[in-house]
């Protein structure tokens, strides 16, 4: 399992966020202006993620609009290239943006998925989404439905570290 290291978007990543958003978002693809905007936001949250022995590779990004204290938060996109696809990256990023949602005060995060993507789907409900309702063809120009779907943040969870003695 490859280790991935994620840091905070900058605009001198939305070059490398665009090349994987029209690749992987053919037909809906946002305008490199929206993005550039998202991450520069104040309210936004954009992250990216590398492989340790590329770090000029961009194989993942995914952000959060969670305004300081607003209660809410919504994922607003988030991508993974071909190669690191269903090796958990994508999972990451999104226990990354919920984490970052409960430290800006957020008690809900939604979210809305293509309904013609049921990877993503399962995904979402791994991780405690929840369907809410569809919003018929929504994206467009493909007409395709998206299923709007809210996560309760759950509360940060500690654990105690226990460590195990062997005698010899």
């Amino acid at each position: 399992m490859t280790a991935w290291q994620l840091r905070r978007a900058t605009d001198d990543d939305v070059d490398a966020i665009m090349q994987l958003e029209r690749a992987t978002f053919v037909s809906d693809a946002w305008s490199e202006h929206s993005m550039r905007s998202e991450v520069a936001s104040a309210n936004g949250y954009y992250l990216v993620a590398f492989e340790p022995e590329h770090p000029e590779r961009i194989d993942g990004y995914a952000g959060l609009l969670a305004p300081e204290g607003a209660g809410e938060g919504d994922i607003q996109t988030i991508a993974v290239a071909p190669h690191a696809r269903r090796r958990g990256l994508g999972r990451v990023l999104m226990l990354s943006l919920i984490g970052e949602a409960r430290k800006r005060g957020a008690r809900e995060v939604f979210l809305e998925v293509r309904a013609d993507n049921p990877g993503a789907q399962t995904l979402y409900r791994e991780l405690g989404f929840e369907e809410i309702g569809v919003r018929p063809r929504y994206y467009q120009p493909d007409g395709v439905d998206a299923i709007v779907m809210r996560l309760a943040v759950p509360a940060p969870q500690t654990t105690i570290a226990t460590t195990t003695e062997t005698t010899a």
